[in-house]
């Protein structure tokens, strides 16, 4: 194994190599970088799972905001497939539907796109024919929302197994739809019932209500012969009222199915090979809450359906959790799996049936989960099991998902006969966790970062899941992570709770590197907001500065919390920064107002800057401030009108003219034979988007990214201050990468 300080060593070799030589300072010229993800082990929801009908160990996997995934059983490991997504199409991580073809084992679709809000865009089918190695794009109509409730259900994309050409979509907002020319072309189907669009399907989440719509697509194969088509096939709206259709003519005219159950909305339905097909239901869409469900059973041939929950149900009363997940064991018809949802204490349940529903095995019961790898599995028990897929080819062999990766197991039916079944978690290769900011100190760990969900890491190495920063505190998300430019052992992260724990401080320190964290003494008295924001700590230690998300103003301490006084000159939704030389230095921005400020008393009071800089940021967008890490009274600033470099007199003293605009921008050691800080942007050079690198204090830059490995949108970047040429970046949805230089 090559360790970091073997690379480092090399990374110098090749950077003196290229330095010396006569393209230096050729800004045109790219550079070959290696990308890798920074190791956590998973960590974000994984929305679905879908086998290949016939290909052997063929498993895909579809997530809410980190894209798609092929499973490598060579490797066990997770392939993704959209890396190849630039910034402009950030939206089409998330992937609310996922199909294949059950006659071409090579076809693949995918439905992308993560919100409906206008902003966001219309979505897009994305169609392989090599099992995701390559896409062609298909642009909808219509916004797709693959983070928006009802995520967890499906599956919205079918193919006809009859005739692969054939596709239906279900939208959120636009009905039915359907493709004849394998995913190129879509159009709506008029006749589909308008309650799919009716308000019937909204779902809130906070204070924004979403659209859900069709839910799921299911063709009944014997309606057809190959190569003429299905003629029978279903689809459910999200919905309390009648909420399943069937068409009997290929797909051109609908009715509700007489006697399905009502007061439910529809999540899953899944086909049996003996004709049988199994619903679950929910109150809610789902995943934020379901507090009722059911499972049931509907049979064509009789038109009979039967309620088959696992667990006793009593009239009137909700259960305090639904039903999501179904899945059929392909060479027993009898055979199904299914869970609760939103049953958080203690844990989602999972059951399965040989009889048809008729009685249930407690899976987890009789289960050992091996939760050594990553460590922080032990802290996480199963929720979010928003599917379940066994393998069609060998009926042990099972996964389910949950709302922090994918579970397997090797003996599925141990069960059925009183054994233990046993869980291994599979996330290697799917990274889909979201950082809210990362840090590379001077010294012990090379990465800290502040994460959602999970709180936050240190990586000693990066080829390695760490445990979560230790409790207490534990945040539900850390939104800030600083350390102190002079001693970078000190560090401060602020952190948010979805449900606070009363005298919970929501700020914490270390001074040990990350090693150990201790919350702050208290609170300030009457603190507005609620918690987490923006946190910045003095370069000598001394004082830490906090503005709490949604507060009206900012807190300034001395001593770790024992003592607060309210900063003055600051209000409004504020980013504090500190002078990474200067104790008595602070700076601020004001992104909403495109105002900056600076503190020349440790942060008592903060003044506007004028001049050339506040100039620049009163007229640009996207603003970004970071203090210069090589000297005093220097700070960097940038917006979708590019970076620039000066004091906080206003006075500016450099521009980064090649670059038009920057997302995000950070500092790394030096070249070699260099003076100047290395400096790493993601953003445009003219019209080509990628992540730059500059060694000559960003006069010049080189492109480091290419065009298969571009991350969607890169909201905050850093090079390592000890290792040249060593980038890391946090993304929208596939974690944090890091990047060294190709070996020459």
């Amino acid at each position: 194994m090559i360790t970091p300080a073997d690379k480092a060593s090399r990374w110098m070799l090749a950077c003196l190599l290229f330095t010396s030589g006569m393209c230096a300072h050729a800004s045109d010229a790219a550079i070959a970088y290696r990308f890798a993800n920074v190791r956590i082990g998973g960590g974000g929801f994984v929305s679905g799972l879908l086998y290949h009908p016939s290909a052997n160990d063929l498993l895909y996997a579809r997530t809410d905001v980190g894209g798609a995934y092929r499973w490598d059983p060579s490797h066990t490991q997770w392939i993704p497939l959209l890396d190849w997504l630039s910034a402009s199409d950030n939206n089409l991580y998330g992937v609310d539907s996922v199909a294949v073809d059950p006659s071409d084992a090579n076809r693949l679709y995918l439905l992308t796109g993560t919100y409906t809000y206008p902003s966001a865009g219309n979505g897009a089918v994305l169609t392989s024919t090599d099992r995701g190695a390559h896409f062609t794009r298909s642009d909808l109509p219509f916004p797709v929302g693959g983070n928006e409730q009802g995520r967890n259900n499906g599956e919205r994309l079918a193919v006809d197994p009859n005739d692969g050409r054939s596709l239906f979509l279900g939208s959120r907002t636009a009905g039915l739809w359907r493709s004849i020319d394998h995913g190129m072309h879509w159009k709506q189907v008029r006749d589909f019932p308008a309650i799919a669009t009716s308000t019937g399907t909204l779902a809130t989440h906070g204070s924004r209500t979403q659209p859900v719509g069709i839910v799921f697509v299911v063709f009944d194969p014997t309606s057809g012969k190959p190569g003429e088509g299905s003629r029978t096939l279903y689809a459910g709206v999200s919905t309390q009222d009648t909420s399943l259709y069937r068409s009997t003519d290929g797909g051109e005219h609908w009715t509700a199915v007489a006697g399905q159950p009502v007061g439910l909305r529809p999540n899953h339905m899944q086909r049996a090979e003996d004709g049988a097909y199994y619903l679950t239901y929910g109150d809610e869409a789902g995943p934020d809450r379901m507090h009722d469900g059911s499972v049931w059973k509907y049979t064509p041939a009789n038109g009979q359906w039967t309620d088959i929950t696992p667990l006793l149900r009593i009239a009137g009363q909700p259960t305090g959790y639904g039903w999501n997940a179904i899945a059929l064991d392909a060479s027993h018809p009898q055979v199904l799996m299914t869970a609760t949802f939103a049953h958080y204490t203690p844990k989602d349940l999972l059951f399965r049936s040989t009889d048809g529903g008729q009685h249930w095995h407690d899976v987890f019961a009789h289960s050992q989960f091996d939760t050594d790898h990553p460590v922080w599995l032990k802290e996480h028990t199963p929720h979010w099991i928003a599917s379940i897929a066994i393998d069609p080819h060998d009926a042990d062999r099972a996964w389910f998902v949950t709302g922090y990766g994918v579970w397997a197991t090797h003996d599925l039916r141990q069960v059925d006969h009183g054994g233990t079944v046993h869980w291994q978690f599979l996330d290697d290769g799917l990274e889909e966790i979201v950082a809210k900011a990362i840090i590379s100190p001077a010294t012990g760990a090379h990465l800290i970062s502040a994460m959602y969900d999970m709180d936050g890491y240190r990586h000693d190495d990066l080829d390695v899941a760490p445990p979560q920063f230790n409790a207490p505190p534990r945040y539900t998300d850390a939104d800030d992570v600083d350390d102190a430019g002079s001693k970078p052992n000190v560090i401060v992260r602020s952190g948010w709770l979805r449900t606070p724990a009363g005298g919970a401080v929501r700020a914490a320190y270390s001074t040990d590197g990350g090693n150990h964290w201790h919350a702050f003494a208290s609170e300030p008295a009457h603190m507005e907001g609620s918690g987490g924001g923006s946190i910045a700590i003095a370069a000598d230690a001394s004082r830490v500065l906090w503005f709490p998300r949604d507060a009206k103003h900012g807190y300034l301490t001395n001593d770790f919390g024992q003592h607060w006084q309210v900063i003055d000159g600051l209000e409004g939704h504020v980013r504090v920064v500190a002078d990474r030389v200067d104790p008595h230095r602070f700076y601020a921005v004001d992104a909403e107002q495109k105002t900056i400020f600076t503190s020349h008393d440790g942060g008592v009071h903060f003044q506007p800057i004028h001049g050339a800089m506040g100039q620049f940021a009163s007229k640009a967008s996207h603003l970004r401030l970071q203090a210069a890490p090589d000297a005093a009274d220097q700070f960097y600033l940038s917006s979708h009108d590019g970076l620039v470099r000066g004091s906080d007199d206003g006075a500016l003293s450099t521009t980064a003219g090649e670059l038009t605009s920057v997302d995000a921008f950070g500092f790394g050691m030096p070249a070699p034979q260099h003076s100047q800080i290395a400096i790493y942007a993601a953003g445009k050079r003219g019209n080509e988007q990628g992540i730059f690198r500059s060694v000559d204090g960003g006069q010049h830059w080189q492109r480091i990214d290419d065009d298969a490995h571009r991350y969607g949108a890169i909201s905050m970047i850093t090079g390592d201050p000890r290792v040249f040429g060593r980038v890391y970046f946090g993304t929208s949805g596939r974690g944090i990468v890091y990047g060294d230089p190709a070996e020459p």
